[in-house]
């Protein structure tokens, strides 16, 4: 299940890929739902084998409404995504149904259709179903939480098998014992890597608070003043013009640039010899992990859950205290200051990525198919 595929974000990218890879290697009969927006043109090519269907939902148009419909129409939407989800599986008998833990959980493991159930979630389960209105007092806030996390974790207590993506978030889920971790892959290993000679640094995400470019653009100020000939470049979708005025109010302006989203984002990466990872919460951060393929030496947040898991501390990057911005510009100094250390973890970080190679982790996908 994916909501639709007219937007590069990171969750869309790796289940596209996935049942891609799945067509192009396995004889299975492949089927994927989407929910959201028929009338956009998808941004990635999928496999003709794959047979699909929209239930034309549109979850999307709730964000754009205030609170009050948006509660009423969620019911709405919710019970015909239920009725028109149970009338497809119950028509095509799936062997196995994989749902990515967004709002078919609520209801997948009552339908029976004889098909094991498995969910993969792509988010920190600190972060995820955490309700937070500002106009609600605190309280409020933590007890739907708490309701909210609580149905979930019953939800998925029922399932045939449970996947987090790193180490650090099976942790979190003490109370599920169905649980197995398969990381995310790196879509196409790059055949080329960066010399790191170029005085850029660079950060990639969604221009949204968790990913911290406020955090990021606060410590490039500290390096800017002591190495005014480096420069940020930023790329990602969404307001970028918050940033860069950001930037312009610390009067920084020409050292840090914001971009749009790059298509071609493993030349934007040869071409910079750092990448900074300033998020405030990760469920993975494959972007981290692109970059570093490509032989870039990372500094990064601690955050939870991603970073850890990839970057190797003083061997092929450097991790700070979470949400530490002095500390983040240290890192980012020392890199800049030390070339052969750069270099070293460089090669180091291109030689440790080949972990998350897509074969690899899609073998991971393919057995728990096959023992499930």
């Amino acid at each position: 299940m994916i909501g639709g595929l007219y937007a590069p974000t990171g969750m869309v990218v790796i289940l596209s890929q996935k049942i891609n890879y799945l067509a192009e290697h396995t004889d299975y009969d492949l089927y994927m739902i989407l929910t959201e927006s028929p009338e956009k043109p998808w941004c990635f090519k999928m496999n003709p084998k794959i047979k699909w269907v929209n239930f034309n939902i549109n979850f999307d148009e709730l964000d754009t409404m205030p609170i009050y419909m948006k509660v009423f129409f969620y019911f709405i939407k919710q019970r015909k995504y239920k009725k028109a989800f149970k009338e497809y599986l119950m028509m095509i008998h799936p062997d196995i149904t994989v749902s990515a833990l967004r709002r078919e959980i609520n209801f997948i493991n009552d339908i029976k259709d004889g098909s094991k159930k498995i969910g993969e979630i792509h988010f920190s389960k600190r972060f995820y179903r955490y309700f937070n209105l500002r106009f609600f007092p605190k309280s409020i806030n933590s007890f739907i939480t708490y309701l909210w996390s609580k149905e979930l974790i019953k939800n998925i207590k029922k399932l045939d098998k449970f996947v987090v993506l790193t180490k650090n978030d099976y942790e979190q889920w003490p109370e599920i014992y169905n649980k197995t971790v398969i990381p995310n892959f790196i879509s196409n290993f790059p055949n080329h890597y960066s010399l790191l000679k170029n005085k850029k640094v660079i950060a990639v995400g969604r221009y949204s608070w968790e990913k911290g470019f406020d955090l990021l653009i606060e410590a490039w100020e500290s390096v800017a003043l002591k190495y005014p000939e480096w420069t940020l470049h930023i790329y990602g979708l969404g307001d970028k013009e918050f940033y860069q005025k950001l930037a312009r109010e610390k009067g920084i302006e020409d050292k840090v640039t914001c971009h749009s989203f790059a298509e071609d984002i493993y030349e934007r990466y040869r071409d910079c010899s750092i990448f900074v990872l300033s998020s405030r919460h990760e469920g993975f951060g494959l972007v981290l992990a692109e970059a570093m393929a490509t032989g870039l030496p990372s500094v990064a947040f601690n955050c939870p859950e991603g970073p850890s898991d990839i970057v190797t501390d003083g061997v092929d990057g450097i991790l700070v205290e979470n949400g530490n911005t002095q500390k983040l510009a240290e890192g980012l100094m020392y890199l800049i200051s030390h070339e052969k250390e750069r270099e070293l973890y460089g090669k180091n970080a291109r030689e440790n990525m080949k972990r998350y190679n897509k074969d690899i982790i899609m073998q991971e996908w393919i057995n728990l198919f096959e023992t499930i």
